[in-house]
């Protein structure tokens, strides 16, 4: 066991810090002969190798010289800063300083890193020309787009189709399918089939995400959009969201005529009404030829809005296809189209109004249609109608008999309109009338009202 002793002692001599140590190196010799034990001489005392007489010392440490030496090397030196000085009081910050900590710490956490992924990404597409590393980061921007909208992160998704198109334009060596594709992305947005899901989610949930970053998401929107945000502008119901989106639909119409003039031939109901009321407001001279069809094919309603769509355009074509709706087979077209010519003074349509001032079928109709005709031909008959509406006022049938009251109350109200001083004479000659409706009519039209 001697030779094993001695070779254990040789290992513990070149062994490095991190193999076995004495104790576990004994314990793996498994001696029978030899005893050994542990001894912590900072605990305990070890028991004496062997009797015998008084140990002498083979040398002596001098303590004292050892602790000021420790001393001296523990004294600071210049320009050495320690923590220990900073270090006054358990919480050496003061509230202001750990607020601002607070909060930093907070922003960081709270800081969206998302346009900073898309930066370096179209970075990389513009700086690296080769097609495979191109090709595999429009891919990871694709499906970026996707799971973005998917999360509402809606400013994210326009911060990336507007630095798409810049990223295109910027970069050298594009092949032409390369620019398409990053080209598309806006494109896709735009798409009559993700945009409406886009709107369907946000319709059915209000607070989805603050307006100012739809906002931004819908300038992003291409002239293929401009149908789908007029189909969806009749259909929403989140009152917050049809601002922002009448918004978009305007600026669209405004920067793409063509598709706007294109669109109100559309045959999907809401979208052609959406698109000729815009036309209207923007005073599209073009779309006058298709609003002027859907005054024969369309719906009341649509064509009740192509009346105002033309009157508000104010051409002479407009106003001319305008003039064939007097004679319309509804009512509130015909009422309509009447008030528009007159509020345009378009004296070109007198001799229709003439005809239905004189006609049989303006006797049936309802006061309110009765009234409208009256005033309009009065507004713009002048001197040549006061004979007409004189004979309906004041005259009699061959057997004595009068117009019905309705029909000369509307009379006194068309002189009125002319104002002439024949046209109140005619009116003075029914001022004493025994019938209370013409009566009051004819001094209403005498002061210059016609209600």
């Amino acid at each position: 066991e001697l030779g094993k002793l001695l070779s254990i002692l040789q290992r513990v001599r070149k062994a490095s810090p991190d193999e076995d140590d004495l104790l576990t190196m004994l314990w793996e010799g498994d001696f029978v002969y030899l005893r050994y034990r542990y001894v912590d001489v900072s605990v305990e005392t070890a028991a004496p190798l062997a009797d015998g007489g008084e140990m002498t010392a083979v040398g002596t440490v001098d303590t004292h010289a050892e602790y000021e030496d420790e001393q001296e090397s523990a004294q600071p030196r210049a320009g050495v800063v320690s923590m220990a000085d900073f270090d006054g009081t358990l919480y050496f910050l003061d509230e202001k300083e750990i607020e601002y900590l607070q909060e930093e710490i907070q922003r960081e956490y709270a800081h969206d890193l998302r346009t900073n992924v898309i930066s370096v990404l179209l970075d990389i597409y513009e700086q690296q020309a080769d097609t495979e590393v191109r090709n595999e980061v429009a891919e990871v921007l694709d499906n970026l787009m996707v799971h973005m909208l998917s999360a509402g992160q809606f400013l994210n998704v326009a911060f990336l189709v507007r630095e798409s198109l810049v990223a295109a334009a910027r970069a050298t060596d594009l092949a032409p399918e390369q620019r398409d594709r990053m080209l598309d992305l806006p494109a896709r947005l735009s798409a009559p089939e993700p945009l409406s899901q886009l709107l369907q989610s946000l319709d059915e949930t209000p607070d989805a995400a603050p307006p100012a970053d739809l906002l931004e998401l819908f300038e992003q929107l291409r002239p293929t959009a401009l149908g789908t945000v007029f189909e969806w502008i009749g259909r929403l119901q989140n009152v917050k969201l049809r601002p922002l989106l009448e918004e978009a639909a305007g600026r669209l119409a405004s920067q793409n005529t063509a598709e706007l003039v294109k669109l109100v031939s559309s045959s999907v109901p809401g979208v052609s009404l959406e698109a000729v009321r815009r036309a209207g407001a923007l005073k599209t001279p073009a779309a006058v030829a298709p609003i002027s069809k859907l005054l024969t094919d369309g719906s009341v309603e649509l064509r009740v809005a192509s009346l105002q769509a033309l009157v508000e355009i104010g051409s002479p074509t407009a106003l001319q296809a305008l003039e064939r709706s007097v004679e319309d087979e509804d009512r509130e077209v015909r009422v309509a189209a009447v008030r528009a010519l007159q509020s345009r003074a378009y004296k070109p349509v007198v001799g229709r109004l003439e005809s239905m001032v004189k006609g049989k079928a303006i006797r049936e109709a309802d006061l309110t249609e009765k009234m409208a005709v009256f005033e309009a031909y009065g507004s713009l008959c002048g001197e040549t109608g006061i004979a007409a509406l004189d004979g309906m006022l004041n005259g009699k049938s061959l057997f004595g008999r009068r117009e019905d009251s309705e029909i000369r109350a509307c009379s006194a109200v068309a002189l009125g309109r002319i104002g002439t001083p024949n046209a109140l004479e005619s009116l003075r000659r029914s001022q004493n009338e025994k019938d209370v409706v013409v009566r009051n009519a004819v001094g209403r039209a005498l002061k210059g009202g016609t209600s």
